[in-house]
């Protein structure tokens, strides 16, 4: 398991860099995927809109944004395994609105940065909630059966 955590700028409040990995390689073994790769960005919200209007055409900050490198033909086969030797791709997450959501939630910055990890990897091994109510539902279930077991 290999996982790659960049911070562009240090990000006050936001988990050190070897809590995430440790949560990340956490979650790719309840996931399945033990070996799997991946990696992580923590960004601010004026490089997250770049990338937001760049790969989505939307002008605007985002809070997470995935970058899945397998299609969904080669992912049932990858992920049959122990993810050994797969790359599942890049998430990149803004601690800004990471910042403001926590706020609004009234979580810590590192639950809701570990809430947005979540839900990126879960892109990144096919769920998608932008495909339809039932699909959006199925993905709130995992994130939350996920997010319990990370806290449990």
């Amino acid at each position: 398991m290999t996982v790659r955590v960049t911070c562009r700028r240090p990000a006050k409040g936001a988990p050190p860099s070897a809590t995430l990995e440790k949560t990340a390689a956490r979650l790719l073994t309840l996931l399945g995927v033990p070996e799997a790769e991946l990696s992580l960005s923590l960004i601010g919200d004026g490089a997250m809109r770049e990338l937001n209007l760049r790969w989505r055409g939307k002008d605007y900050p985002t809070d997470v944004l995935s970058f899945p490198q397998l299609d969904d033909e080669e992912l049932p086969d990858a992920l049959r395994g122990n993810g050994s030797g797969i790359l599942l791709g890049d998430v990149v997450i803004s601690v800004d609105t990471a910042r403001r959501q926590a706020k609004e939630r009234g979580l810590a910055l590192d639950e809701e940065i570990d809430r947005l990890l979540v839900h990126g990897m879960l892109h990144l091994v096919g769920y998608d909630h932008e495909r339809g109510p039932n699909d959006a539902r199925s993905q709130r279930a995992k994130e939350n059966a996920l997010l319990k077991k990370l806290r449990g």
